[in-house]
């Protein structure tokens, strides 16, 4: 394996080996989407999908490791998506934090992969939960690379 130029281990190149099983096709999956845009940078912090909403963040790679992402995370959701090493994160915790006190959020729900760099989404939703000073229910779902649940 040459190197990637970079020193984050989320980042080394590897294959991933799957036993391949028959699922019986039932058609296709419905989109359990409900908003756009999606990107946290593009989301207006008063959109009307986040008043009174469960919220998932998810970090950008979650919905391609975990096969089942519309069904078992995003279903009845609204949905922010980041990607903490790649985006410039410089204004996430305040926007989050708005989002938080404007619009009487019940529940937070932060999707990120097993990688290192990958929980620096979790902290800046836990800060921005912080600076909102709101008591909002948090949960941290971790996806391996493998697309299985660590937690």
């Amino acid at each position: 394996m040459g190197n990637l130029g970079c020193g984050c281990p989320g980042s080394m190149a590897r294959v991933i080996e799957k036993n391949e099983t028959k699922v019986e096709e039932t058609g296709k999956a419905p989109s359990e989407l409900r908003q756009w845009p999606v990107q946290l940078h593009l989301v207006p912090p008063t959109a009307p999908y986040f008043r009174e909403a469960e919220i998932l963040i998810s970090a950008d790679c979650v919905a391609f490791a975990l096969g089942s992402f519309h069904r078992d995370l995003l279903k009845g959701k609204a949905l922010a998506i980041a990607c903490p090493k790649l985006d410039e994160t410089g204004a996430y915790v305040e926007k989050l934090a708005t989002i938080f006190r404007e619009n009487n959020i019940r529940s937070i729900t932060v999707a990120i992969m097993e990688v290192p760099c990958c929980r620096g989404l979790d902290v800046m939703v836990r800060q921005a939960l912080a600076q909102s000073g709101k008591d909002i229910e948090l949960e941290t779902i971790i996806i391996g690379v493998d697309g299985e649940r660590r937690n």
